[in-house]
């Protein structure tokens, strides 16, 4: 059309001023949200890696028991993520030790009926396949993974109470058969700690923040949805499970909360050492001990 064009006498109509600032805020935040979704997928490679090789194995012929072939997996799963540097040698290690730390729980549980590992597998441990620990190990990579993609970084740490707090919820996994439960104390005792502990992250060209205690109770919620999966794969089974699954109870996503705790400090330890824990990128630490 020329300028010698006659229009159709109908004014154009801007949009008002405060409708165009709501539709950009909207599509900022909706694109803000995809990209926080894709860089958590990026977070859990190493657990969809472990659900993928649950599911195959669950509709495959395999020339040796399930459980092995799973250890298989898991370690030379490992070995490519540490090969890819998609985690250092510092996060294996401390990742590794996740696994035994998750082992040894597997093996009071086991002995004690808490559930039980229905598939055959010839590498166990008092009844406890060795891929189990993995699944503790899955926990501990992806908390490696956010702190390099998401750049986290946390704010006033109690470190000593942190700690013990955390050594104390693993501990109750095992005292609250013979003892009180004292899971609700510790919970307790984690929002006292950290009232004043945040983790900031980076999602885009921007830094959000949450209290660090929410974020333990967030990724608790997550894993518990995990381990429906996991058991409905048959990774594990519960006594109520033994016949026909059921959903997981509600229950253990307070369980996964308090016991990502652990595998949290396990990794702040790498993280301080690598100065990449304290404060925002660049600024003076902020730590408290007490």
């Amino acid at each position: 059309m020329n300028s010698d064009t006659p229009s159709l006498g109908i004014p154009a109509l801007p949009l008002p001023t405060a409708e165009v600032t709501a539709l950009g805020r909207l599509a900022f935040a909706v694109g803000q949200l995809f990209r926080f979704a894709w860089i958590e997928v990026q977070c859990c490679l190493f657990p969809i890696a472990i659900f993928a090789g649950l599911a195959l194995t669950s509709v495959v012929d395999l020339p040796i028991p399930r459980y092995d072939a799973l250890l298989i997996y898991a370690l030379a799963l490992t070995g490519v993520f540490y090969l890819l540097k998609l985690e250092t040698g510092r996060e294996v290690a401390v990742i590794g030790a996740f696994h035994l730390i998750g082992l040894a729980l597997e093996i009071f549980k086991v002995s004690i009926g808490s559930w039980s590992y229905p598939d055959d597998g010839v590498l166990r441990v008092a009844g406890v396949p060795l891929y189990s620990g993995f699944m503790y190990a899955a926990v501990g990579s992806y908390i490696c993974q956010a702190f390099r993609r998401f750049d986290l970084r946390v704010n006033q740490f109690p470190v000593v109470p942190t700690v013990i707090l955390a050594i104390a919820a693993y501990l109750n996994f095992f005292t609250h058969h013979v003892i009180a439960d004292l899971r609700w104390a510790i919970a307790a005792g984690f929002v006292v700690v950290l009232w004043r502990s945040r983790v900031s992250f980076t999602v885009g060209s921007r830094r959000y923040g949450l209290p660090l205690s929410v974020s333990f109770v967030l990724i608790g919620f997550f894993l518990w949805v995990a381990e429906n999966a996991a058991t409905f794969l048959g990774a594990w089974a519960y006594p109520n499970q033994a016949q026909i699954w059921e959903m997981v109870h509600a229950g253990k996503w307070g369980s996964w909360a308090l016991l990502v705790s652990l595998s949290f400090v396990l990794v702040a330890a790498v993280k301080m050492r690598e100065g990449k824990f304290y404060g925002e990128p660049g600024a003076t630490p902020s730590v408290r001990t007490h």
